[in-house]
């Protein structure tokens, strides 16, 4: 197994396609979000994902059943949660690994948004894989609050503690979980050694996929020609860009999986630090710790 490619980000900030994207490329593989960095065996990631949402699951039933089965059906995803149960007490990294063996020479890229929900997930993923590749995916605050305001209309926000009390009533204010989610990742990266992680801004993928693609795999040290380039503005054909079976519908963004093409100018529509936020009620905009770390990161 060659050492997997690990995207870092907040949800809803183009993991999905820019998994498949990159799944694309001839010498990679996309997985939906399999959560194997939740906990050290399968059964203590069961345990973490018990609160969440029953999607949660879907991400690493579908990969099972299509890496081992061959495809994605209600008989192969049975099969793939039988294969999960007999091994409840293997480490997730040795699920990751089995997997990673299975497709190789290709090189695993993981995209799971719950990795950096601490950093102990996180450190869980260096352990296991020493040389893995971490890619941390930027997007602008605003325009990241303001998609998981309309997908969720609160429901993430709350569990993702974004829970402003400063406002009457209270209200989810989304611009707290881009600050911690994006506050452990950077945290995380300060002790990854800098050949091993890179910052790409998603916005940037969305316009000139091109140029950023390219960059992305000289970096990984695989082949960045034309061909492969063009392979990668196809993630519509990744297995895992359409629902699944009925017992594993998810495992990327509901958004993504009804309408997998790329569109280069999805994420074209300038956004500013300044002003007020739309999921607020009292016109209040960016607090000053959102706003320095989001100029850190190069944006205004």
């Amino acid at each position: 197994m060659r050492p997997p490619v690990i995207i870092l980000a907040p949800p809803r900030s183009f993991t999905s396609v820019v998994c498949a994207m990159l799944g694309q490329h001839p010498e990679m593989y996309g997985l939906p979000e399999v959560n194997l960095f939740l906990g050290e065996t399968i059964h203590d990631r069961e345990g973490a994902l018990r609160q969440q949402e029953r999607w949660a699951h879907h991400g690493l039933l579908r990969v099972i059943a299509q890496v081992f089965g061959g495809r994605q059906t209600v008989q192969t995803i049975s099969l793939a949660r039988k294969w999960l149960e007999t091994r409840a007490n293997a480490t997730c990294v040795s699920v990751l690994r089995t997997l990673g063996e299975k497709l190789a020479p290709r090189v695993l890229v993981d995209k799971s948004p719950r990795t950096v929900v601490s950093c102990e997930g996180m450190q869980r993923a260096r352990r296991g894989f020493p040389d893995a590749r971490f890619i941390h995916l930027l997007r602008h605050p605003r325009a990241q609050g303001e998609s998981l305001w309309k997908l969720t209309r609160g429901l993430a926000g709350g569990r993702l503690n974004t829970l402003d009390y400063t406002t009457d009533p209270p209200t989810v204010d989304y611009q707290r979980a881009w600050f911690s989610l994006t506050t452990n990742i950077v945290t995380f990266l300060d002790g990854v050694p800098e050949a091993q992680k890179l910052r790409v801004r998603g916005e940037d993928v969305m316009a000139d996929p091109e140029t950023s693609l390219r960059k992305i795999v000289e970096w990984i040290g695989l082949r960045p020609d034309d061909e492969a380039v063009q392979a990668m503005l196809r993630p519509e054909r990744s297995p895992y860009a359409c629902f699944g079976p009925i017992t594993a519908r998810f495992g990327n963004d509901p958004n993504f999986l009804r309408d997998p093409v790329f569109k280069r100018a999805a994420a074209s529509r300038p956004m500013s630090l300044e002003g007020s936020l739309p999921w607020r009620g009292d016109g209040r905009g960016f607090s000053g710790e959102v706003k320095g770390l989001a100029r850190e990161l190069g944006y205004e």
